[in-house]
C-alpha cells in the first residue's frame, strides 16, 4: 500500500467553489457545516480552514451566487447560513460543465484503469 500526497492548494482552491455551490444546491448550510461536509466526502483528503472558506462565500454572495441569512440558536448565540440563488444554480451549472471536460480528458489520457 501507498501513501497518497495531500491535495495540492492550488487544486483545493479551484474546487472550492464547486464544491460549494454543489453542497447548496442541496439545500442551505453554514460555515462550519460546509467544511466538515466536504472533509467527510473526501475522506479527510480535503480539509478546508475558516480562512480558506469565508473569503470564498463572501467573494460568492457578492457575486450573487448565494445568500445569508443569520439566525439565532437556542444558546442565544447566532449562525450565518448560506443558500443558492438562481445566479448560483446558473454558476454551478457552468462550473459542473467545465469540470465534466478536465475530467473526460484526464480519464482519456489515464485510461479508466484509474478512474
Amino acid at each position: 500500500m501507498y501513501n497518497v500526497p495531500m491535495l495540492k492548494k492550488e487544486l483545493v482552491a479551484a474546487s472550492a467553489e464547486p464544491l460549494i455551490l454543489s453542497l447548496l444546491s442541496r439545500g442551505e448550510s453554514y460555515g462550519y457545516a460546509i467544511i466538515q461536509d466536504v472533509k467527510a466526502r473526501s475522506r479527510d483528503d480535503i480539509q478546508w480552514t475558516d480562512g480558506m472558506l469565508y473569503p470564498v462565500l463572501h467573494r460568492m454572495e457578492s457575486n450573487g451566487w448565494i445568500k445569508s441569512r443569520w439566525v439565532e440558536m437556542e444558546n442565544g448565540r447566532k449562525r450565518k447560513y448560506y443558500s443558492l440563488r438562481k445566479d448560483g444554480k446558473r454558476a454551478l451549472d457552468e462550473q459542473r460543465e467545465q469540470w465534466m471536460k478536465v475530467h473526460t480528458v484526464l480519464t482519456g489520457l489515464w485510461g479508466e484503469n484509474y478512474v
